[in-house]
């Protein structure tokens, strides 16, 4: 039996739809999906099976312009895991077209791409008329040689197999890289902390959830089969923590309920989570917090 296994690189403007496509590819949730942009972090790797090959799936943070250390960090990792990838997808949202951020990716996607297959994905085409997507389609194959094009919905699933099927045959040769039921290769303390942090940001608005992290602290198995979780948000100011707190800490009391019963249902086992919220100013500005999240400090400068 020949298997194949490579890494395959999702690559966007922010909510382009990458972390959708990765839980959709993957078949379970791994990265973290809200309406607000720039929320995917790290590269997230999330492992899926087709055939004989092996998909390591590379969610990246949206590709946009930065205008601080974490937002610099984020646009290195984006590119590093396209640079790193044996194929690229760009996704594109169908609604928007191309937009300023499309064209700044499109200028700089042939020097990251040499040697190696992109794909187009045109998402969210449920949203469009069928002569837009023509157009739309037409227009970016003019601006780069891509190897295919396949309109899909990441939400809803069109297209998402017949892309899964040929990037399952475009990867290299090889044994396969995970064992066959792993689906993702964060550690779970990383997946944990990603999950609260995802509860926080659908639940805050504005600005405070690129202002706040989250990190597991302490992570101890019990006897019976359960799990203790201690967990810390960072934000920067005191007056953030009051609103991550709420009132009566209605707030976090709430983050920590949907965020444990989204990691019971992830592991399949009794979660006791427990949230601390801490003033940290400098946190943006620390190397430690930055490894916590999967990303390289220096890449901030």
């Amino acid at each position: 039996m020949t298997t194949r296994a490579g890494f395959i690189a999702l690559i966007g403007e922010p909510n382009a739809g990458k972390s959708t496509l990765l839980n959709r590819m993957v078949g379970a949730k791994v990265s973290i999906v809200t309406h607000k942009v720039q929320t995917t972090r790290a590269r997230i790797r999330g492992v899926a099976m087709e055939g004989d090959s092996q998909l390591v799936f590379v969610d990246t943070p949206g590709l946009f312009q930065p205008r601080r250390r974490l937002d610099r960090a984020m646009v290195a990792a984006a590119w590093g895991g396209a640079a790193d990838a044996d194929v690229i997808v760009l996704l594109i949202e169908a609604h928007r077209g191309i937009t300023e951020g499309v064209e700044r990716i499109l200028e700089n996607l042939g020097d990251v791409a040499a040697g190696r297959k992109v794909a187009l994905a045109i998402n969210k085409i449920d949203r469009v008329q069928s002569d837009v997507l023509l157009g739309l389609t037409k227009a970016l194959n003019d601006r780069f040689p891509f190897a295919e094009t396949y309109l899909i919905s990441a939400e809803k699933g069109y297209g998402t197999d017949d892309l899964r099927k040929w990037l399952a045959a475009e990867l290299p040769e090889s044994p396969w890289l995970y064992p066959e039921d792993q689906i993702a290769d964060l550690p779970l303390r990383m997946i944990a902390a990603e999950m609260t942090r995802e509860k926080l940001t659908l639940r805050l608005h504005q600005e405070l959830p690129y202002q706040l992290t989250v990190e597991t602290e302490k992570w101890e198995e019990r006897p019976d089969g359960s799990a203790r979780i201690d967990q810390v948000v960072y934000v920067v100011r005191d007056g953030h923590k009051g609103i991550v707190l709420g009132k009566r800490g209605e707030t976090i009391k709430a983050v920590g309920q949907a965020a444990r019963a989204e990691l019971e249902e992830f592991l399949d086992r009794k979660i006791h989570l427990f949230l601390q919220v801490k003033v940290r100013p400098n946190w943006l500005e620390e190397a430690e917090r930055y490894s916590e999240m999967g990303l390289d400090f220096k890449d901030g400068n």
